[in-house]
């Protein structure tokens, strides 16, 4: 993969802003490349999600949004109130989901789970306004 400054860039931004959406990591793109186009920002992303530099994500019902954290199988819980999303680690192991109970022939590398709750700011809000 070539290294170009939008691409450096976006690395950056996303580094910068985990579980960013694209718009997020157009705005701090263009804070240190104002020049940059939409779709720069769009083929950087796809590159660097190929490259496995950067990884997609999408909760149901949410846009995409990408992250830094690829050298392992981690998880996610998403607040239903705010979308706010962070890491959850697997609870054993390195990484114990990737053995499933039925593979179907596939060749399993990777696997997604995502808890959803509501986050300790938006349980705050709801204590104090009922």
């Amino acid at each position: 993969m070539r290294v170009t400054r939008p691409r450096m860039a976006v690395l950056r931004a996303v580094y910068a802003h985990p579980h960013a959406d694209t718009d997020t990591v157009i705005r701090a793109v263009r804070e240190a490349l104002p020049e940059v186009s939409h779709q720069a920002v769009y083929d950087s992303l796809h590159a660097l999600t190929a490259a496995h530099l950067v990884r997609r994500i999408q909760p149901s019902g949410s846009v995409a949004r990408y992250e830094s954290r690829v050298g392992d199988n981690h998880h996610h819980v998403v607040c239903r109130s705010c979308g706010d999303i962070a890491d959850v680690d697997c609870a054993v192991g390195a990484a114990p989901c990737l053995t499933a109970s039925e593979h179907h022939g596939y060749a399993i590398d990777e696997a997604e789970v995502i808890y959803w709750g509501t986050c300790p700011g938006c349980a705050e809000t709801s204590r104090s306004h009922p």
